[in-house]
This record gives structure tokens, C-alpha cells and sequence, in this order.
């Protein structure tokens, strides 16, 4: 099982979790935001400050991804034709990650901020973690 770990106070990131549960029709991904204890102790074990949330990590097979490696990653486990953007993978990791990082700095802007983490609905409760 895959852990997407994520900002749960940030929209956009938010939109993204609905997006993956829609389409993680093998059910290999389970979610916690950075601000939840679960995430803080998956990130303090991989030597990561919990309190990073410019970006989304994806803790798989023991191995911690971060930012533009991590959302292919996850797009390639969502089948076509979402797998086709692991393409991008070619990419120098700088060059992603700096289109990653302006769009993260501009997040809350252009999306918005919850007060609150991101609460799942009863039928997508196992899918997080505490």
C-alpha cells in the first residue's frame, strides 16, 4: 500500500486526494494530511520537517517522493490514460520541480485554504489514516 501525504488545509491539494480516490480503482493508496500525527511520524522517520507542506509526498515501498516525482508517480498508478503523464519523467527533477514549486508557493492564492483539515465521508474512511 502507497501513502499520498498531503496538505489537508490546502485546496487544491484537497481536489487532488478526490481526484486520486476517484480513479485508485486497484485501492493502493491511503491518504493522511502533513498536519496529521500519521503523516508527521512518516515524515519525521524519512527526516523530513513535518511542518512542510509545499508539497506532496508519496511514502512507497519504504521510499519517500516528493513534489514532481511523487504526483507521477501516483499518475502512472492510476492507469490510462493518467499513466501517460509518467512520461514527464524525463524531465530533469529540477526543471519539474521548479514548475512544482511556483505553482505550491501560489496555492493558497489561487485556490483557496481551508480553517480545517480535509474530513472523509464514511465510505472513504479506511482509506485514511489517523
Amino acid at each position: 500500500m502507497s501513502i499520498i501525504i498531503f496538505d489537508g488545509v490546502c485546496t487544491l491539494c484537497n481536489a487532488s486526494v478526490d481526484f486520486v480516490i476517484r480513479r485508485d480503482k486497484k485501492n493502493q493508496f491511503q491518504f493522511t494530511a502533513n498536519q496529521n500525527e500519521a503523516g508527521r511520524r512518516i515524515l519525521e522517520e524519512q527526516g523530513i520537517a513535518p511542518g512542510d507542506s509545499e508539497t506532496v509526498f508519496l511514502f512507497e515501498n519504504g521510499t519517500l517522493y516528493q513534489k514532481s516525482t511523487a504526483a507521477l508517480r501516483i499518475a502512472r498508478s492510476l492507469g490510462f490514460p493518467w499513466s501517460l503523464f509518467y512520461a514527464g519523467i524525463i524531465i530533469p527533477a529540477p526543471l519539474r520541480d521548479a514548475i512544482y514549486n511556483w505553482i505550491a508557493r501560489n496555492r493558497y492564492r489561487w485556490f483557496g485554504k481551508k480553517e480545517t483539515c480535509r474530513l472523509p465521508s464514511p465510505e472513504e474512511r479506511a482509506k485514511f489514516l489517523a
